[in-house]
């Protein structure tokens, strides 16, 4: 199915823009499925019900604090800018603001670290067809790789939109059954924590803030609340969803501003519950096989929880849509890293560094090219994610090194015009330096049976912290030595050098949309814009109701 939408897509493409940007044309409530299910992936399933395993209710924290508050200001805040400086890729932004160097720099580093992300993604769906189906990992690795490959170069990103809605469906009909059978042999909501809490040798949680006060952090994460709030919730949550293009790409291929403004809103409402099947069969596997979890030679790593709940569970007809739905989660992650490399490769890099000024055609066939190009490398980057135990973990390191100081050279840029080129692209460097000094400095201590941090995982969240701060420091000091950019040059990418024109434009928009739906109206004047068509109104609901479901696992 989603190589024959490839082909019927490929008719379609005409241009760069068709293959690298669905032509943006995109309906919202598309893109905003398809931005939900970027992030989908197998690495999401199986990261994160290995961290419920492993640590039980602290892993909502990676969706209520580090994905909720991210998604509602990208679409209020961040996509304005975006959309309305015409810019193709995040990229380009960072050209716009700091120069040419920032640019070659940030899409040097999302190049390397989204084909990362690809390997985690493939190494992810080769454990599952190897439980399930008992193929050797490498076999699995390069015929999945196969797949992606087929319809993302004959559709581009149009068909991993396309195929991205769909398999948001087949995952989630893959997820449900196992949670709801997994739930009734544990007897109930009831039945699972009072196993849980029984447990000795279990070292999660079943509440989320527990044990996170300074001096006494006693979770299982071993982070206090500062490092939830500042490092998950702000530096790496806004980071990942504000400016990692696998992401903010699906809200550029929007046919409108107000469309790319609702696109990370309702893409939030099913992220927003969909920690429901991803998180309690990762508890159920604790509950029933964490046993085998244990000891010093486990029998299971926590990856492999899902799909050994899979066999425990589920007879064979559901088994093949659970193995299905797998399969969809793999590609629609791997699809998403892949149609961002190439178009910032094709548009950061060749376009504008070594072979500009190529007609357009050029673009379209190395477009295809350098999708070829990085799944081939993701063969190799899998290896890679093959040698943690917990993908998560990983993919967060990962996160800490790169989309930290992005965001905060990025956000410093638009909030304060004075930060110069020179300033910004210097402090973005430092910021990659300082969590990777910070994480070898932890495995050093690791080494020596004296950590410095409670877990591998609170020490992604405060090389986070380091990385923004070190980035802001290093910012503030060598802006006033520096030559700042003059507000002509700046107009439209600050606060205040005119970027608040968009929200302006972006304001006109929903008005003159809820015009034209409304039919049968002959004072116009009298239109409003309804609430849950207000990006900034939507959006506040929505991150309201996140934090109420914190209530149930305080």
């Amino acid at each position: 199915m989603i190589v024959w939408i490839g082909y019927t897509i490929h008719k379609q493409q005409k241009s760069s823009e068709d293959f690298l940007l669905a032509g943006r044309s995109m309906p919202a409530w598309i893109a905003g499925l398809a931005f939900c299910a970027a992030n989908l992936g197998a690495t999401e399933i199986l990261g994160m019900a290995a961290n419920g395993a492993q640590i039980g209710m602290p892993t909502i924290h990676y969706y209520l604090i580090g994905a909720i508050p991210g998604m509602v200001f990208l679409g209020i805040f961040m996509m304005p800018f975006y959309y309305g400086s015409g810019v193709r890729s995040v990229p380009e932004f960072m050209r716009k603001r700091f120069g040419k160097g920032a640019q070659l720099i940030v899409s040097l580093c999302f190049a390397v670290s989204t084909i990362l992300q690809a390997g985690i993604n493939l190494y992810a769906m080769a454990l599952i067809l190897q439980a399930m189906l008992g193929w050797s990992q490498w076999t699995a690795i390069i015929l999945s790789a196969l797949f992606v490959l087929a319809y993302i170069t004959l559709g581009g990103l149009t068909s991993a939109i396309y195929n991205e809605v769909m398999q948001f469906f087949v995952i989630v009909a893959a997820l449900i059954p196992v949670t709801i059978v997994g739930l009734h042999q544990v007897g109930g909501w009831s039945g699972l924590t009072a196993k849980l809490g029984s447990m000795q040798d279990w070292s999660g949680s079943i509440h989320a803030w527990a044990g996170t006060g300074f001096g006494n952090v006693t979770n299982p994460v071993g982070g206090d609340w500062f490092s939830i709030l500042m490092g998950l919730g702000f530096v790496l949550g806004f980071g990942y969803w504000t400016t990692n293009f696998t992401e903010v790409q699906r809200a550029f291929a929007a046919k409108s501003m107000t469309a790319a403004r609702m696109t990370p809103i309702i893409g939030a409402i099913p992220k927003m519950l969909i920690w429901l099947i991803i998180i309690i069969p990762g508890l159920v596997a604790a509950a029933t096989v964490g046993n085998l979890f244990a000891g010093d030679h486990p029998v299971l790593q926590y990856n492999e929880a899902i799909p050994y709940l899979f066999k425990m569970y589920l007879p064979n007809g559901v088994l093949g849509v659970a193995i299905t739905g797998m399969m969809a989660s793999f590609m629609a992650g791997m699809a998403a890293n892949v149609s961002s490399f190439n178009t910032v490769v094709v548009y950061d890099l060749v376009q504008d560094y070594i072979k500009p000024g190529e007609k357009d055609s050029y673009y379209l066939k190395l477009g295809r090219w350098i999708t070829f190009a990085g799944i081939v490398i993701s063969v190799g980057t899998a290896w890679i994610a093959s040698q943690f135990g917990n993908i998560m973990t990983y993919l967060q390191t990962l996160f800490s090194f790169f989309n930290a100081p992005l965001f905060a050279v990025f956000i410093l840029g638009l909030v304060w015009k004075r930060v110069s080129n020179v300033a910004g692209t210097v402090a973005y460097v430092a910021g990659i330096i300082a969590p990777l000094v910070t994480y070898i400095l932890y495995l050093r201590s690791v080494a020596e049976g004296n950590p410095i941090f409670g877990s591998a995982t609170a020490e992604t969240w405060y090389g986070a912290i380091i990385s923004l701060f070190a980035t802001w420091i290093v910012a503030a000091v060598l802006t006033p030595f520096t030559k700042s950019k003059t507000d002509e040059e700046l107009e439209g990418l600050t606060f205040v050098t005119g970027g608040m024109k968009y929200f302006k434009a972006a304001k006109n928009e929903e008005l003159e949309d809820a015009k034209r739906a409304a039919k049968g109206v002959k004072d116009t004047a009298l239109v409003r814009v309804p609430w849950f068509k207000k990006p900034a109104v939507l959006g506040t609901v929505i991150f309201i109701l996140g934090l109420v479901f914190y209530i149930p696992f305080f």
